[in-house]
């Protein structure tokens, strides 16, 4: 089934209407239908077919839809996510994921999700209909291919008409971890230009297919994921990739990833890379 719509994750609770009004807002900027799916055999106390006319109220002409899948959740939003152009599910707290994000879930359906998943943090005491903060983040790893991650990026800043900065955080190289970010010392300008350069090729192409778009970059010397957090705050939204490591237990992320996602407080675009 092709992808052609953008799916919800609904489990009644208030980071779970956050994530459905944050997708309706995207499913309304990309023309496209929204699902309210309810994953696993629970019963909310909203069901999704009362949020999904609550939807139809507030966004006038969106294409609501409502499925309900008994399964397991993790098994049944990866299957969903083959049919999704972005996966959008709710969180709570920092460091402190609920509702379809407790405990492992969280893991298995970023490692098993087939398209982009958005992670939605409710404001404690906001309003899920709010627009938010404006501005696109992107996160970059120039030592592994970007592009499904710019592609994203770039394309969701176009459509919003919003400023996207780019952040590429380095440390010391490849063969050199023992030297911690202290001991870097009189290398720093030179590995940062080096940086900035693999950086600049890097953008060159999609900054020629969006002329129009204001473009900053960042290049920051830490810890990726310190790094990353902290450049975001504030922003509309943040783009990150995720390579997944196959173990017997099946897909974990990243230590970079894994970090993002447990403390950023933006909503978050975790793009499967593999």
């Amino acid at each position: 089934m092709a992808a052609d719509r953008i799916i919800a994750g609904f489990d009644g609770s208030e980071p779970g209407r956050a994530a459905a009004h944050w997708a309706a807002r995207e499913a309304v900027r990309q023309g496209l239908a929204l699902e309210v799916l309810l994953a696993g055999s629970r019963e909310p106390d909203r069901t999704p077919t009362a949020e999904a006319n609550a939807l139809r109220v507030l966004f006038p002409g969106l294409d609501v839809r409502v499925a309900r899948a008994p399964d397991d959740p993790v098994a049944a939003l990866a299957a969903a996510s083959e049919r999704a152009v972005l996966l959008v599910l709710g969180s709570r707290g920092l460091g402190s994921l609920r509702g379809f994000l407790t405990g492992s879930v969280s893991q298995r359906v970023l490692g098993a999700a087939h398209c982009p998943v958005v992670l939605v943090r409710a404001a404690a005491g906001g309003d899920a209909r709010a627009e938010g903060p404006r501005g696109v983040t992107a996160g970059v790893d120039l030592a592994h291919p970007c592009d499904p991650v710019l592609d994203l990026a770039f394309r969701t800043a176009a459509r919003r008409g919003d400023p996207l900065t780019v952040v590429h955080a380095w440390g010391p190289p490849a063969g050199n971890e023992y030297l911690h970010f202290g001991a870097v010392g009189g290398l720093e300008h030179q590995l940062a230009a080096d940086a900035r350069r693999a950086l600049d090729t890097a953008l060159a192409p999609w900054l020629e297919r969006h002329p129009e778009l204001p473009v900053s970059t960042e290049v920051l010397m830490g810890h990726a994921g310190i790094t990353l957090v902290d450049a975001a705050a504030g922003t509309g939204l943040l783009v990150i990739g995720a390579r997944r490591h196959h173990r017997p237990m099946g897909a974990h992320l990243g230590p970079v990833a894994h970090a993002v996602i447990h403390h950023a407080t933006c909503p978050l675009a975790v793009v499967p890379l593999h």
